[in-house]
């Protein structure tokens, strides 16, 4: 279902849906009045009872779920929390890993000096692990498919800057050739899976990586 405002609906029915984000909106509102629009007050306006189950960044395209009722929300948000709930990511970065996978496990916290970014924390970060393998090689650039294993806030793209693998077009964590070598940040939530609240069924959806 394609509605207006660049949003599509890959999936609907009573209890839940499956959006596609585009890159540049943002998941939930923020501070201050400029930054009231955002994924989900405009499906709230065709959707009213939509509830907000987890987020991307506002830079970040890709897959989003949304319940439809606060029992389905309990229930996908407990999947989120026990790690159930599969999820795939594409995205370019600058350079060529030496491997052609590997996993960063490097703890998190906020950089309260710098909001709103994040930082590698070894004293008070939360433990975070991301998966990733390398798709293709492009001219000095790479294409990697990323699983996270846990779902910090901007996981992805700290862990690969921390690895000196930054994703082209981010304005937090690249340095300003790898930001400028991109017009959005190249990174793109391309598959998730869970059980159906209601029926506990496994769904799985993709989305086409748009760059």
């Amino acid at each position: 279902m394609q509605l207006g405002d660049n949003l599509l609906i890959h999936y609907h029915d009573a209890n839940l849906l499956v959006l596609e984000k585009p890159s540049g909106l943002l998941s939930v509102p923020g501070r201050g009045p400029e930054l009231q629009d955002c994924l989900s007050s405009r499906i709230q306006t065709r959707f009213p009872t939509a509830l907000v189950v987890h987020r991307l960044d506002r830079d970040t395209s890709g897959l989003m779920i949304m319940a439809l009722d606060k029992a389905s929300q309990r229930n996908i948000s407990l999947q989120f929390e026990e790690r159930k709930v599969q999820k795939v990511y594409e995205c370019i970065v600058r350079g060529t890993p030496s491997e052609h996978a590997g996993c960063i496990t490097l703890p998190i916290g906020r950089d309260r000096t710098r909001p709103p970014r994040y930082k590698i924390d070894y004293e008070n970060g939360r433990f975070s692990e991301t998966s990733w393998s390398v798709l293709e090689n492009q001219n000095g650039t790479t294409r990697l498919q990323i699983e996270p294993v846990t779902g910090r806030s901007h996981q992805i793209r700290l862990h690969l800057a921390s690895i000196d693998h930054p994703i082209l077009g981010d304005p937090l964590y690249a340095d300003a050739a790898a930001i400028a070598a991109a017009d959005r940040l190249l990174l793109h939530a391309r598959e998730v899976q869970f059980i159906h609240p209601m029926t506990g069924k496994i769904m799985c959806w993709k989305s086409s990586c748009p760059f």
